[in-house]
């Protein structure tokens, strides 16, 4: 069993599967089972253990941002307006997932998912542009962070649900399902850029 287990592991590891604790047993026909729920009554043997979060570590993290798409001109940006080139960065893969031509139904566009107005008020003419999406949303986020006086949860919910909607809420982050799904996912990348450990506090 040990040989098999272990051409399954091989298996999982090239398919990116071990994201979990992941069991196997024999069904009633011998055949070999693999599952990520323990079920009470069936033997299981654990072949896999959830592993914790994985850390950047601080010498392994600037070729990290270096590595990411757009590095340079995220680099620019996050220069010009005092930000954490990170913090960008995590931003454009949450909005868009670095793709310069995303366009949303509510008709956000660009790397940073500029919406019009915010584009105009940020001089941006071309949102398509990666360089000029990219200096926008920088200057845009930059002025969040100045509004919720630098608390970068704040401010990453503010750019995706608006200011006045945080505002409104006491300086709370917005009941709204998208917000509380985008806030998590932008701070989680932004750690782990950092070299952060995921519970690690801003």
């Amino acid at each position: 069993m040990k040989a098999i287990i272990a051409g399954l592991l091989g298996l999982l590891a090239l398919a990116g599967a071990a994201q979990a604790d992941i069991f196997v047993s024999l069904d009633a026909k011998g055949n070999y089972v693999l599952s990520n729920v323990h079920r009470p009554g069936r033997h299981y043997e654990r072949v896999i253990h959830e592993s914790a979060a994985v850390v950047v570590s601080l010498d392994q993290q600037p070729q990290m941002i270096a590595a990411q798409p757009y590095a340079e001109l995220v680099a620019a940006a996050a220069r010009a307006n005092e930000l954490p080139a990170a913090l960008l960065h995590a931003v454009i893969k949450t909005e868009s997932s670095y793709n310069a031509h995303a366009t949303s139904p509510k008709g956000a566009r660009g790397l940073m998912q500029l919406m019009p107005r915010i584009a105009r008020e940020m001089g941006v003419t071309n949102v398509y542009d990666p360089k000029a999406n990219i200096q926008g949303g920088a200057r845009y986020l930059k002025r969040l962070m100045t509004m919720f006086d630098n608390d970068i949860r704040l401010a990453v919910a503010a750019y995706n649900a608006g200011p006045q909607a945080v505002l409104r809420r006491g300086n709370r982050v917005p009941p709204f399902a998208e917000t509380q799904r985008y806030v998590p996912n932008v701070l989680n990348h932004y750690r782990l850029l950092q070299g952060l450990s995921a519970d690690a506090p801003l």
